[in-house]
């Protein structure tokens, strides 16, 4: 069993208990829920939504955060992905889902710099209620949702199989069903286990 099999099994075991849960994760070949949802965008400064953030070959959605060690370890690889296949047609939306309140490191102003630090020309958006994460049942950071032209579900999981080391990455499971969606085709592989930190769910009260 690889170090990689045995983090994803330990993680899918940890619970979110005393948080609000995030709803069943969604399935291959369903559309992007919440996609008319509101949401305020960092880098712009305006609001925008899955729906508005869409590209016309596909649309990616990474649920993500400023502090996890998993989050930040695949950062610069996710905002390569995102500014690259942005220009090919693909709508990109980072969404942070962690709750402020919760969280210190997941306020706006601190995600605002976060992405003006990386050179973001895609949104990122806050979701402090984590309304959005709910309904995609989306519980890690980072966690990649990429949805095909026809706005259906063909990509769930992990960034790649090795968050330590970009040269040493073997699987680029995120990449390449981005090449994939680009060229109007279905990824091979269509889901993959997401590793990373549990995302910080407002506390139930």
């Amino acid at each position: 069993m690889t170090r990689l099999t045995i983090a994803l099994t330990a993680f899918a075991l940890v619970g979110a208990g005393g948080f609000a849960q995030a709803d069943e994760s969604l399935a291959l070949g369903k559309p992007a829920p919440a996609a008319s949802t509101k949401l305020k965008d960092v880098v712009s400064g305006k609001e925008t939504s899955i729906a508005q953030a869409a590209g016309k070959k596909g649309t990616l959605v990474v649920f993500t955060c400023n502090n996890c060690p998993y989050a930040k370890a695949w950062e610069e690889r996710i905002v390569a992905l995102g500014n690259e296949y942005g220009k090919k047609g693909v709508g990109v939306l980072l969404v942070n889902s962690n709750s402020p309140d919760v969280s210190k490191h997941d306020t706006f102003d601190k995600t605002q710099a976060r992405a003006k630090e990386r050179g973001m020309t895609f949104a990122y958006a806050v979701d402090p209620t984590s309304s959005v994460a709910k309904a995609f049942g989306a519980t890690k950071t980072p966690e990649a949702f990429l949805f095909g032209k026809d706005g259906k579900l063909v990509y769930h999981g992990t960034i790649d199989d090795n968050h330590e080391d970009a040269g040493k990455v073997e699987k680029k499971y995120l990449e390449d069903a981005l090449k994939s969606v680009a060229a109007g085709k279905k990824p091979a592989v269509q889901e993959t286990k997401s590793l990373g930190c549990g995302i910080k769910f407002p506390k139930v009260s």
